[in-house]
């Protein structure tokens, strides 16, 4: 029987009623090696890196132990809206992953991750892990790497349960129309100050600027970069205290007992918002599939540019390439 100090522990947030959910390079080390670690899985796991585009760079050196998912497998153009549901199902069962599996994920760019790990809940693999601070935060420990092809695991014959079992995680664009008009919900729009306001797109590929009329901001990151969320993590890239981040919600009018949907670009940035939501124990959490890129092409839509004062018809040109980004 191994003794308490042998046991690889998570660390500090224990300021997150999921705090399991979140781990750390230690953590993932210790469990790819078979040793003890706190709150290990109850029974199978699996280990994936989730990229955009990134095989190469997972070839040249990876998480040892980690499969590779590309998110290309989870999204499809020219909306980059999940796959259809027995696509999904179909993917994950592809990488041995069943609902009942322990899931670990971490990215090169965390927002892939947190868009993966937000459809694996969605699906309803009950323990979905994320490692706080991505691959940045391996190389920071100084852990190994491993070169070569990606883990393969035995693919699993079925799902073991109502497949997706969140459908609520999810809302498309005529049910976020509905929550607009839901006086107990709130869209958060998970962007830059200027796409919020209709300074920018946030996209090369995406024309129209402006925002949904009725959303609040949940902040992301600083400047135009629409690959940051600086206003949830710290300095490393690793998550910001629970209390700041809820904090910095209720200061904008978005709180825990209202149904509060996310959103952003194309999905990625909502993703990290709605499981940095769901680490601090919030229930009535969604994200709005098909973002900013869904809503600002339909033409019955609304659209709020407030950087020139009102209503503004401009849609732009159709969404055509994700480039990877949020």
């Amino acid at each position: 029987m191994h003794s308490t100090a042998a046991i690889v522990p998570f660390g500090w947030r224990r300021d997150l009623p999921r705090w399991r959910q979140l781990v750390t390079p230690a953590w993932i080390a210790g469990l790819v090696a078979g040793a003890p670690v706190a709150a290990a899985p109850a029974g199978a796991w699996r280990l994936f890196e989730i990229g955009c585009g990134a095989a190469d760079a997972f070839g040249a050196g990876h998480v040892p132990g980690a499969g590779y998912i590309d998110t290309t497998e989870l999204e499809h153009g020219p909306l980059w809206n999940k796959v259809p549901d027995p696509a999904l199902e179909q993917v994950l069962l592809a990488h041995g992953i069943r609902h009942d599996a322990t899931v670990v994920l971490y990215g090169r760019h965390p927002l892939a991750a947190a868009r993966a790990a937000h459809l694996l809940l969605y699906a309803g693999v009950a323990d979905v892990r994320l490692l706080d601070g991505g691959f940045d935060a391996w190389l920071r420990a100084g852990l190994p790497l491993a070169r070569g092809a990606p883990r393969r695991w035995p693919a699993a014959g079925d799902f073991g349960a109502p497949f997706p079992a969140r459908p609520d995680y999810l809302f498309d664009m005529a049910r976020t129309r509905d929550l607009l008009a839901r006086a107990d919900g709130t869209l958060v729009s998970i962007r830059t100050w200027n796409e919020f306001t209709g300074r920018t797109s946030g996209y090369s590929y995406i024309a129209a600027r402006g925002d949904i009329p009725g959303a609040v901001w949940g902040r992301a990151g600083e400047g135009d970069d629409v690959h940051s969320m600086s206003a949830f993590h710290d300095a490393h890239g690793d998550m910001k205290p629970a209390a700041r981040i809820r904090a910095m919600w209720q200061a904008g009018g978005i709180r825990q007992e209202r149904l509060t949907v996310f959103y952003c670009g194309t999905g990625w940035r909502a993703s990290l918002a709605f499981f940095y939501a769901w680490l601090m124990g919030w229930e009535r959490i969604a994200v709005y599939d098909g973002g900013w890129c869904e809503w600002s092409r339909d033409g019955a839509n609304p659209v709020l540019c407030r950087a020139e004062g009102g209503l503004s018809p401009d849609r732009g040109a159709p969404c055509r390439d994700r480039r990877c980004s949020g």
